[in-house]
């Protein structure tokens, strides 16, 4: 990315003061999230987080809700804060703060015919942190899907954040393109994709059950995986207590050739959806999830 020569001195402003700011103990960070935390939910989407999780968990009640979205805001404001610290972070602190459990085994499962694996996640836990699944990975070429921000000084930002790790950021138009060069390189290769978003209605191709709702998803990372043949894994991460994650890698398909079309991505709404109901105040309730409904897009491709 190039930048103009007022956008790179912005840029360095913006950096040098998140990475001032990064210095700061993480328990410093925490206790500004906490102040800031009541104000952000009261003027952010609380209208909407509130109308998603009644819609989504109709068993439960108003206080329960209430719980849930309280403890969602706390999520949300610390994930900022920690994504501020990765600014400063050690390689040594981030293995702390963020273990792989299975890394090992998916990788053994790399073969003379699958020298790609693509790894499933949402917008669960921290999923920045997810990024520095290269250090747990020797010898593998870590790289993720990303959609490029409007405003090149934050994507330039979060670029750099991203690849901080060794990995590499593929613009989410390249990604089949990019995939293919790096399946011809020396290296076993990792993208991680998260998908669970809203696709356009140009994009949308199938719905599924999900949280109560015929949902649209994306179904463009089980159409790499069927043209590549690659190896399709879901990233679980949980929560072991404030500033520190777990991820565990677990399979979703070895042979997505052998499936039908929509079961890999069918088998990952509902695993993620399993984390989503066990968890609930792990997930980001602030995005537009069902604002395409199935009856509408079935009126639109009549």
């Amino acid at each position: 990315m190039k930048l103009s020569k007022t956008q790179a001195i912005l840029y360095r402003i913006v950096r040098t003061a998140f990475y001032v700011i990064s210095l700061l103990p993480m328990r410093v960070l925490y206790v500004i999230s906490d102040i800031v935390c009541p104000f952000v939910r009261a003027f952010y989407r609380r209208q909407l987080v509130r109308q998603q999780l009644t819609e989504c968990f109709p068993e439960k009640s108003l206080e329960e809700i209430k719980k849930i979205e309280r403890a969602f805001y706390h999520q949300f404001c610390d994930l900022f804060v920690e994504m501020i610290k990765q600014f400063s972070m050690s390689s040594e602190e981030m293995m702390r703060r963020m273990v792989f459990v299975d890394s090992d085994k998916a990788c053994a499962t790399f073969n003379s015919e699958q020298n790609i694996l693509l790894l499933m996640l949402g917008h669960f836990a921290n999923w920045e942190w997810v990024a520095s699944l290269q250090y747990w990975t020797p010898g593998v070429q870590c790289s993720q899907v990303y959609h490029p921000l409007s405003d090149d000084i934050l994507d330039k930002l979060f670029l750099d954040l991203r690849e901080q790790y060794g990995g590499e950021c593929i613009p989410m138009r390249k990604t089949v393109r990019r995939l293919i060069q790096l399946n011809t390189g020396d290296k076993p290769v990792i993208c991680g994709m998260i998908a669970d978003q809203q696709p356009r209605w140009d994009a949308i191709h199938h719905f599924c059950q999900f949280l109560g709702h015929d949902s649209a998803v994306f179904i463009g990372t089980e159409q790499i995986a069927k043209k590549l043949n690659g190896l399709v894994y879901y990233c679980s991460v949980t929560r072991v207590k404030r500033g520190y994650y777990q991820c565990r890698i677990i399979p979703i398909e070895l042979n997505p050739q052998e499936v039908a079309d929509y079961e890999i991505t069918d088998k990952y709404m509902k695993m993620l959806e399993a984390d989503i109901r066990q968890h609930p105040e792990l997930w980001l309730w602030t995005h537009k999830r069902w604002t395409r409904t199935k009856e509408e897009w079935e009126e639109r491709n009549v």
